[in-house]
């Protein structure tokens, strides 16, 4: 029989009405036919061989690979759909295409059996299954061998936090260089017997301190941290000078002004550095390291001037020893690292990697600089106003802070470290043997502090520390009761001021200085430390100047009591306000207090 001539097709759709004609023939084509409905609607784009090769007459069903056989049923659907529409054909092609070799593509055009169809079709999706199982099972093995990243050495950071807690050892030496030799230099410089002379010889460090950390945000954010270190031990060299060679008053209060400067500009930067610079992990220790280099430069004070009865002008080389420490915080910054964080305000990105991987090592570079865009948001370069800090988005964090060392001082222990010598001379105890008690039970906390901040968290000693303290001050009540009562009341108000400078020293001294760093944003956190901790001079101010006459007015008892409300004032106030910042991020911990920005 002869077959018919197969009619010229275009990728165009017919325009009669009657589809039937066209479907028969599209159901069982001639092969002539399909050879010139493959390549009159071939598309341009597609290789020959990769569009719908028409099977022989008389070839058995078409094995496909298992595979792809997914894209080959898409392909059926397209053109099923409307065999002459070029959308389709299209759509076909891309998905033949994605195979990513060229092969012949399963035929729709040839008639199957229901069972043939349903046999193949039953087994490559087995084989399919089987394939994807195969390839989920071996990426999620993979996944599990990846090995995660692991905390960074805190061998690498651990030198450059050790150089900036000499400015908080500066600090704590000037606080109690004076102590000892105060009699010997009111005699050598002709004020002896003059209180109102040795007040000011002791108090004037403290306004040269409130000025110095109401600037320090501002000379932190505009010179970075290194060079605000610098700037920190320069007055405190000047001034030490000056207060070892003067004979006057007039040039010891001038000398101490300056040493005051430094040590107002120093603790604010070191807990602005420390806690920019320490890996997560150890934030919490390496921040305890600055209330132990307080601790040991009030010990170094007191051991350097035990000689000073002894040796007439001693007290000269106790301030000339204070400029060694001094001088090489200034000349060791210059070979530590920038912090990473002030860098990135200044948008110095690449020079943060590289201060990144001084600190932290190569392998967490990545990670530590996408934490830092995290909490980008893109106003770190605008000047922050006095006006947004007091009562602006940021005031809840700051007054949080404000407060927490507010508390700190109100809690009594400046108090309690002036009146410590009479306690302990009244129970027959040496003042230098009662100052070095009180130096080793402030040391002893700091230590167990350091020990226990990364592990049970900032909180939890805030509140054992203010809790213990109030605790302390109720047995200063008592033995302040039963004073009349013989020693065993001065026995007891000896162990109660021990116990209340040891819990003191587990949590409310060290604890502010490492937190406010860490819930403060990266935008305000230099001036906002600057805000808290001129609150903390002009508290420790008042309270160092009206000590002694409020204890002339109502008594050690009723003066006890108030430090002691205080204390458990504070309690209260850290468990509604304070949260944990154990093992987070400087960012997670910025995102979680301020989402709404």
């Amino acid at each position: 029989m002869q077959m018919e001539a197969a009619p010229v097709l275009t990728s165009q759709r017919p325009t009669t009405n009657n589809s039937n004609t066209w479907h028969a023939k599209l159901t069982h084509p001639q092969p002539d036919t399909l050879h010139s409905l493959h390549l009159a609607t071939r598309p341009s784009f597609l290789p020959h061989s990769s569009f719908l090769t028409p099977e022989p007459p008389h070839q058995p069903n078409l094995t496909r690979t298992t595979s792809h056989s997914r894209i080959d049923n898409l392909v059926e659907s397209f053109v099923r759909e409307d065999p002459l529409d070029d959308r389709n054909l299209e759509k076909a092609g891309c998905k033949l295409s994605m195979r990513g070799r060229q092969r012949e593509a399963y035929s729709m055009y040839k008639r199957l059996s229901s069972r043939d169809y349903t046999n193949t079709i039953d087994m490559e999706a087995k084989e399919l299954i089987d394939a994807i199982d195969v390839e989920e099972s071996s990426a999620l093995l993979q996944k599990s061998t990846v090995p995660e990243p692991s905390n960074p050495s805190w061998r690498l950071s651990f030198p450059h936090v050790v150089v900036a807690t000499l400015s908080s050892f500066l600090f704590g030496y000037h606080l109690g260089v004076v102590n000892e030799p105060l009699e010997s230099i009111s005699k050598d410089l002709g004020f002896k017997g003059n209180t109102l002379a040795e007040g000011l010889v002791v108090s004037t460090c403290l306004g040269g301190a409130f000025v110095g950390s109401l600037f320090s945000g501002w000379v932190a954010d505009g010179v970075g941290r290194r060079r605000a270190f610098q700037l920190c031990a320069l007055p405190m060299i000047i001034g030490a000078v000056m207060s070892a060679s003067t004979k006057t008053l007039a040039g010891m209060l001038l000398g101490r002004l300056f040493v005051g400067t430094g040590m107002g500009l120093g603790p604010p930067v070191a807990s602005l550095y420390v806690t920019e610079v320490s890996p997560a992990f150890v934030r919490g220790t390496y921040g305890s390291l600055i209330q132990i280099a307080t601790c040991l430069g009030l010990m170094g004070a007191l051991f350097v001037g035990i000689p000073v009865k002894e040796i007439v002008g001693w007290w000269r080389v106790c301030f000339w020893v204070s400029t060694i420490p001094a001088a090489i915080l200034a000349l060791a910054m210059v070979f530590c690292a920038e912090s990473p964080h002030w860098l990135h305000k200044q948008g110095r990105t690449y020079e943060a990697e590289a201060e990144f991987e001084r600190l932290l090592g190569g392998s967490h570079v990545k990670t530590a600089m996408a934490e830092l865009a995290k909490s980008d948001r893109g106003d770190d370069t605008d000047t922050v106003r006095l006006s947004e800090l007091l009562y602006g988005r940021h005031f809840r964090v700051v007054f949080i802070g404000s407060t927490l060392f507010a508390l700190q001082q109100l809690s009594g222990i400046n108090a309690v470290f002036y009146f410590s010598s009479t306690v302990f001379k009244s129970a027959g105890v040496p003042s230098g043997l009662a100052n070095a008690f009180i130096g080793i039970a402030n040391l002893s906390g700091s230590i167990v502090a350091m020990v226990l901040m990364d592990k049970v968290g900032r909180k939890l000693l805030l509140l054992w520390s203010f809790f213990g303290m109030a605790i302390s001050m109720s047995l200063q009540v008592a033995a302040a009761s039963f004073y009349s009562s013989g020693s065993g009341s001065l026995y007891l108000s000896v162990g109660g001021m021990l116990m209340f400078v040891l819990t003191f020293a587990l949590g409310a001294g060290p604890v502010p200085g490492l937190l406010l760093p860490e819930i403060f944003p990266s935008r305000i956190r230099a001036k906002a430390m600057a805000v808290c901790m001129s609150v903390h001079w002009v508290i420790n101010f008042f309270v160092g100047l009206l000590f002694l006459q409020l204890l002339e007015q109502f008594g050690p008892r009723l003066l006890y009591s108030i430090f002691g409300t205080f204390c458990m004032l504070a309690v209260v106030f850290v468990k509604r306000n304070v949260v944990e910042t154990k093992g987070k991020s400087l960012q997670e911990i910025e995102i979680a207090l301020l989402p709404q920005e």
